[in-house]
């Protein structure tokens, strides 16, 4: 019983920590004592904290995973594979939030919930990573996506973050009505919920006539879902707009923390329900789609965050080509391309945020960063640099993993479309590391300093990224157990 309690209280904990926050935020900003405060340090604060405590009470569990644990009437599965995912989930919510901490940019947040509505989310996340069963895969989703719809929209003063939210509601609910249609369909063809008991039907039975169709529909709808979820061409129409007009710490919560917890639950799917052909093939297709359209579509882009969207939709192609492999080797790739890009996310988008502290919105206006602001300067061309792939940097060990473990699987066709991509996103890559270093702007624009928080949270994605391919073997080790965990 014991085990049981230690193996769920991370989940345990962060729900009971939100509800705190929540409570709290309400007291004290209602409080005509305190004067009303925002409370959006004060709660972000303690945001970080309860985080971070959920990432040692999940580290303290730690031991139970000699063997893979299935608990709540067998709807989740504990093992390394899920054990390391949570732990990549966590710091990269810890990041976002550490993003939130400066003072201009919390002028433009008009409440705490908006801090409050970063952990929720987390929580369902959690569950999602070690979901083995299609109702509890469903029901983990869908609070997640709820608080999502919420954050899009969280500058209420602005008519871009309320037309992002307003787009994502409707959008996602579209996909998640797919995706309930896809799990109802697989039932009812087969009438199992359960992944292991999936594996075993479509397995051990030759299933024909209607039931085949009703189980390829099935397929087909989840692989839908899932893909709009991660911003796969062709289900990506959201997801520039959206970025946009979010707060910047929104931004980077939606790039990194749906892609950690979904593409968990696709392997699960895909590896436990037996019937990862059919999704192999779908993934190859979306993987050529995103990578040519994430790398043309950025070229015409001209405000900041945008040409960052289809880098998101890029690099989810080359993330998918990991998918498409269906071997230990394209999942261990996977999950290194997965671990290095939210690196580079995070980074990219701390330092937009300081950036945009002076309403920087435009690319044009990066005009002679270099010169007002040189750390900021040489931090953002080494993110884009990795971002392109350029080595020694972090983004080319992701994508040399990738697209090895491609031509390893017989997936002749996907790596030479994925080098082809990357030469040419280099381009938008290099643009702006030579608008910052050597265009002149029409106004000189006077950046304000970074704040400690991010300035922290720069040295450390920064260091690993530019020293990775020094000493890359505890990462591939780790990818390796993962991948082995998974399959076991």
């Amino acid at each position: 019983m014991f085990n049981l309690f230690l193996a769920v209280s991370p989940e345990i904990f962060i729900i009971n920590a939100t509800s705190i926050l929540l409570i709290h935020g309400v007291v004290f900003s209602t409080s005509k004592k305190y004067d009303y405060p925002p409370l959006v340090s004060n709660v972000g604060w303690l945001g970080l904290l309860s985080v971070l405590i959920t990432l040692l009470l999940l580290a303290a569990g730690a031991p139970l995973l000699t063997i893979a644990h299935l608990f709540w009437n067998n709807l989740f599965r504990r093992d390394n594979f899920t054990y390391f995912c949570q732990i990549l989930l966590l710091l990269s919510t810890a990041g976002t939030i550490s993003m939130c901490f400066d003072s201009s940019e919390q002028e433009r947040f008009d409440a705490f919930e908006f801090i409050v509505l970063i952990p929720l989310p987390t929580r369902s996340m959690l569950f999602m990573i070690s979901a083995h069963d299609s109702i509890a895969m469903y029901l983990a989703i869908e609070p997640q996506s709820l608080c999502f719809y919420v954050i899009a929209a969280s500058k209420r003063k602005s008519e871009f973050s309320t037309e992002a939210g307003s787009k994502y509601l409707i959008l996602g609910a579209f996909s998640s009505g797919i995706l309930l249609f896809g799990c109802s369909m697989i039932y009812g063809s087969t009438g199992a919920t359960h992944f292991d008991q999936l594996a075993k039907i479509l397995t051990g039975y030759e299933i024909t006539g209607a039931r085949s169709s009703g189980l390829f529909m099935g397929i087909l709808s989840i692989a839908v879902g899932f893909l709009f979820k991660i911003t796969a061409v062709p289900f990506h129409m959201w997801a520039p707009d959206i970025y946009e007009g979010s707060p910047t710490p929104v931004t980077a919560f939606l790039s990194i923390a749906p892609k950690i917890s979904i593409s968990a639950n696709i392997l699960r799917v895909s590896i436990y329900g037996s019937y990862g052909a059919t999704l192999q093939q779908i993934f190859f297709f979306c993987s050529i789609a995103s990578m040519i359209l994430g790398a043309l579509a950025a070229m015409a882009q001209t405000k900041v965050k945008r040409p960052l969207a289809h880098s998101s939709i890029g690099h989810v192609g080359y993330i998918c080509t990991g998918f498409s492999c269906g071997t230990i080797e394209g999942i261990q790739s996977l999950l290194i391309g997965i671990f290095i890009y939210a690196l580079m996310t995070i980074d990219a988008f701390a330092i937009v945020s300081a950036l945009r502290q002076t309403r920087v919105k435009y690319i044009a206006d990066l005009g002679a960063l270099a010169k007002t602001n040189p750390i900021s300067a040489i931090t953002f061309s080494i993110t884009m640099f990795s971002y392109a792939g350029i080595p020694p940097l972090a983004g080319f060990c992701s994508k040399f993993y990738l697209f090895f473990a491609a031509l390893g699987c017989g997936a002749y066709f996907l790596a030479p479309v994925g080098v082809v991509t990357s030469v040419i996103g280099r381009f938008y890559y290099i643009r702006l590391a030579k608008r910052m270093f050597f265009d002149t702007p029409r106004t000189w624009i006077l950046y304000e300093p970074m704040d400690r928080n991010k300035s922290l949270l720069l040295a450390m994605t920064s260091s690993f990224i530019t020293s990775s391919f020094l000493y890359p073997s505890p990462l591939f080790s780790v990818t390796h157990q993962m991948a082995l965990s998974s399959y076991l």
